[in-house]
């Protein structure tokens, strides 16, 4: 075991029983790297708000060895099966979904895809997929081509792959969010369009290594899904099912979210049309519909050219900078206090950080503490 890789403590933390990822992110704000929590003594733990007893028996005790045992083989496999392990606090790690409070704090990635791509959507719906809605998603990936957006689903039966397999046959990249381990393709028959995947998109997800397919993971998964995109389209579906608790997280995560309108008395698309009468999804009918509502046709018209926004790169700066900017570029102005939640980061570095962005002419101070890019 080499106990100076970084890696390893990383992903040891995230593999304690009942330590989720807000905790690990506390724990990280207090500890500074994964490598000092897991080097911390009971007396300094107990005092990082919310740990109590138990949790400091958790990572004092004999899970502490498990859990590094654990990661170094996770770390030795991802090596060789060459997979990403994309820390919270990694520059490759997606920055949408930092934006979310209760995004991970570990994916395990394979694949070629950007996930900090400009443009990203979700395309979700029902398992049980009719013809009506297969064409429909088959139509909606072929009017976004000029976008090249990253198309996200989730691997599954109906709607899901039937997006995976036409954003491949337009040549777009396509990422699969799965509710297991990389090593465990579910549903099986999905296994040829999933290693297509790797080379045109990738697959992604939260779970180590040799994890099943329970039940439970899937709504999990499905929050994965709707933070990593800019909007979330509904193609079909049922009354109940997945495809609407991933709408329903886009919302929750202050990101747009379009249905498509079935038949008349289609059980398929009951759904959709409840999603539309409620005011909680927008109607999609034709690309125009995501494209205002995503804002990706509104790039200022300059001299019958269209001027896009600038375009910044990680390289110019730090994990925490950069998530910073990549929020601002995409709200435009932001007060301080929600910046601070949206690139989940404490206040107190926000402003710290803030001040070096002005003083490098990245981003300007309004009244208010309210920020933008320059």
């Amino acid at each position: 075991m080499v106990d100076t890789d970084t890696l390893l403590y990383e992903v040891a933390l995230t593999l304690f029983p009942n330590i989720g990822p807000q905790m690990t992110r506390q724990l990280m704000s207090y500890g500074g790297s994964a490598k000092n929590v897991l080097h911390l003594p009971p007396g300094k733990l107990r005092k990082v708000p919310g740990v109590g007893p138990a949790t400091v028996a958790i990572l004092t005790g004999a899970d502490r060895t498990a859990a590094l045992n654990q990661a170094e083989s996770i770390v030795r496999k991802a090596e060789k099966d060459g997979v990403q392990l994309l820390f919270y606090t990694s520059k490759q790690f997606p920055t949408r979904l930092k934006q979310i409070a209760d995004a991970p704090a570990l994916l395990y990635y394979q694949g070629t895809a950007d996930l900090n791509q400009k443009k990203t959507i979700a395309l979700v719906g029902t398992r049980k997929a009719t013809d009506y809605g297969r064409e429909q998603t088959e139509r909606l990936v072929q009017g976004l081509v000029q976008h090249r957006p990253l198309v996200v689903s989730g691997l599954a039966y109906g709607i899901d792959i039937a997006a995976h397999r036409a954003a491949l046959q337009e040549g777009l990249e396509t990422v699969g969010v799965m509710a297991t381990g990389l090593d465990v393709i579910y549903p099986a028959v999905h296994r040829k369009t999933a290693e297509k995947m790797l080379t045109q998109g990738g697959l992604l997800t939260e779970f180590p290594f040799g994890t099943q397919p329970d039940k439970y993971n899937f709504p999990a998964r499905n929050r994965i899904i709707a933070g990593l995109s800019d909007g979330t389209v509904v193609v079909e579906a049922a009354r109940k099912g997945g495809a609407l608790i991933t709408a329903d997280l886009a919302m929750g995560y202050d990101r747009d979210v379009l249905a498509v309108p079935g038949p008349l008395g289609s059980a398929a698309s009951e759904g959709c049309h409840e999603l539309i009468k409620a005011n909680k999804a927008a109607l999609y009918s034709e690309p125009k519909d995501l494209e205002q509502l995503l804002n990706w046709d509104a790039a200022l018209h300059l001299n019958g050219k269209f001027q896009s926004a600038p375009a910044y790169s990680a390289d110019d700066f730090t994990a925490e900078e950069f998530a910073l900017v990549t929020v601002l570029v995409a709200v435009k102005e932001m007060q301080m206090d929600e910046l601070a939640w949206k690139s989940q980061l404490p206040i107190h570095a926000v402003a710290s950080l803030l001040l070096g962005l002005e003083f490098r002419g990245v981003v300007r101070a309004l009244p208010g503490k309210v920020f933008s890019i320059a």
